[in-house]
C-alpha cells in the first residue's frame, strides 16, 4: 500500500482516487474549497484543506506520502497565478519533497492552462529529477477524455510505485 497526495484533478482526480483506494492505496486529496470535503471523503480519500498557490498550506500534506500527483493542467484563475502553479510554486513543492518519503512525482502535462505553462511544469519536474534524482512520470492524456486520462494517470502512479 502506498500513500498518494493528489493536488488538483477535480472530478478526474476523484475518479482516480476511487480507483486507487479500491486497490488499498491511501489517498490524501488537497482542495482549497472546504465545501468539497464530503465529496473527497466519499471516495475513501483523506481530505486536506490547502492551496497549491500557497505551498506552506501543503507542508503537512506531504507526511508519509509515496507519490505526489500535481494535476493542475486545467487550473483556472489569473494567468500569472496559473503559470506560477506550473513554475515557481511547483518548483517550491518539488524542493519540499527532497529528503521525504516521496518516491516520485506524477505531473499533468496536458490541459487548458496553455502550452507554455505546461512546458514550464515539465521543465520543473525534469530539473528536480536531474538535481535530486526525483523520479517522475508525465500524464499527457487530454483531460477532456476522462477515460484515457484515468488510464494515463493510473499508469503514471503505478509506474512510480513499481511492480508489486
Amino acid at each position: 500500500m502506498a500513500r498518494i497526495l493528489l493536488v488538483g484533478g477535480g472530478c478526474r482526480g476523484l475518479s482516480l482516487t476511487r480507483s486507487l483506494t479500491a486497490e488499498g492505496h491511501a489517498v490524501r486529496a488537497v482542495t482549497r474549497d472546504p465545501g468539497r470535503q464530503g465529496q473527497i471523503e466519499a471516495t475513501g480519500a483523506e481530505y486536506r484543506l490547502g492551496d497549491p498557490d500557497r505551498i506552506g498550506t501543503l507542508r503537512y500534506a506531504l507526511d508519509n506520502v509515496t507519490v505526489l500527483c500535481w494535476f493542475l493542467g486545467t487550473a483556472t484563475g489569473a494567468s500569472e497565478t496559473v503559470r506560477a502553479l506550473h513554475g515557481s510554486r511547483l518548483a517550491m513543492m518539488l524542493e519540499r519533497t527532497v529528503d521525504t518519503t516521496v518516491r516520485g512525482v506524477a505531473y499533468e502535462a496536458a490541459g487548458t492552462v496553455g502550452a507554455q505553462a505546461l512546458a514550464d511544469g515539465v521543465a520543473q519536474v525534469r530539473r528536480a529529477h536531474e538535481t535530486h534524482a526525483v523520479p517522475y512520470r508525465l500524464v499527457e492524456a487530454d483531460p477532456a477524455d476522462r477515460a484515457a486520462w484515468l488510464v494515463a494517470a493510473r499508469g503514471a502512479v503505478e509506474g512510480l510505485l513499481g511492480p508489486r
